[in-house]
């Protein structure tokens, strides 16, 4: 790994999602957004629903969101341990509003408890999804 950058390597319980090659990565903590570049102090945090965004070494950015989980930080590598995650770098703000509603009309429309926990969920990442785009 090249001295100036830091590997990010998302996983979730059922696999690795990606591993990238970064000059810096913004994770949301629960105490507190933080960003990590190479070389940072080791660290672990749990972390809150919100967007992971990474600075990768070509220069363009990648977000991700996450529903919780667990980063640690070393000074070569930042592993994000996430129960959620989804790559929504190329989403609009138009497309994650129309998520949004789409998702209050599914919890409006839910007639169980499996179909309303499902609409639940849903909303909760459609609204996780809507607030990056205003952070």
């Amino acid at each position: 790994m090249a001295e100036n950058l830091v590997t990010v390597d998302l996983v979730t319980p059922e696999q690795q999602y990606a591993s990238v090659e970064a000059t810096m990565v913004e994770v949301p903590g629960t105490t507190g957004d933080f960003g990590v570049l190479p070389g940072h102090s080791p660290l672990i945090s749990t972390i809150r629903p919100g967007m992971v965004t990474i600075h990768v070494a070509s220069g363009t950015k990648q977000r991700y969101l996450v529903l919780g989980g667990i980063s640690e930080v070393t000074t070569e590598r930042c592993t994000i341990l996430a129960e959620y995650l989804e790559e929504v770098t190329s989403l609009t703000r138009e497309q994650a509003n129309q998520r949004l509603s789409e998702a209050r009309n599914a919890l409006s429309a839910a007639v169980n408890d499996n179909d309303k926990r499902a609409a639940e969920r849903e909303l909760t990442i459609a609204q996780t999804i809507v607030d990056g785009f205003t952070a």
